[in-house]
């Protein structure tokens, strides 16, 4: 059984606490509507990034747990990266690829691979310390505690059902430059 993605995000949230969240396409508009908080760094027009950008906020800070919302047509579009990760160790790290089938932000175009290609397995030979798949709200929501604590990098194969619109699109919020200047406030936490 499969888990809508605001689902999945709603559940995250709950277990939320100061953990920054890099999410991308239809992630990140639903992210910024179900728990708008100022560590959440969401961005469009970057497919393949989300996981980059969440590397490099993770080592330039170490001190605070690092949560990836990636889309599997986002990580074939840079599975690459999954070698990078693992090389440098983010010990802060979560990897979560919510697994739909699709490039749904491009039209429902399903992705190669669905079936047969595993996030779990690749991540694990790529060198991640921990890797899994969840298929249920409430598999997830009883693994995220042990989840937000573990050792990175980990990476979780979300799969969630594809097809959502549950919030209208808001670009202005998500590429505000007030919003940016917000995240790095917060994310500095007082320092320079």
């Amino acid at each position: 059984m499969t888990m809508k993605r605001d689902q999945m995000l709603r559940a995250l949230a709950r277990h939320r606490t100061d953990e920054v969240v890099v999410a991308v396409y239809r992630a990140a508009n639903e992210l910024i509507h179900v728990d708008p908080s100022e560590l959440n760094y969401t961005f469009n027009a970057a497919m393949g990034q989300a996981s980059s950008a969440a590397l490099g906020i993770a080592l330039a800070r170490p001190d605070r747990r690092v949560v990836v919302l990636d889309g599997d047509g986002s990580l074939l579009m840079n599975l690459g990266t999954l070698v990078t990760i693992a090389d440098a160790e983010p010990a802060n790290l979560l990897h979560c690829v919510c697994s739909n089938g699709t490039y749904e932000t491009n039209g429902a175009v399903p992705v190669p691979g669905v079936g047969r290609a595993s996030f779990r397995d690749l991540a694990l030979a790529a060198g991640y310390r921990d890797a899994r798949r969840i298929d249920s709200l409430e598999e997830w929501d009883q693994a995220l505690p042990e989840l937000l604590a573990a050792a990175g990098p980990v990476l979780v194969d979300l799969v969630v059902e594809p097809g959502e619109e549950t919030w209208p699109d808001d670009f202005r919020t998500l590429h505000s430059t007030e919003r940016r200047d917000r995240f790095i406030e917060a994310l500095a936490g007082g320092r320079p």
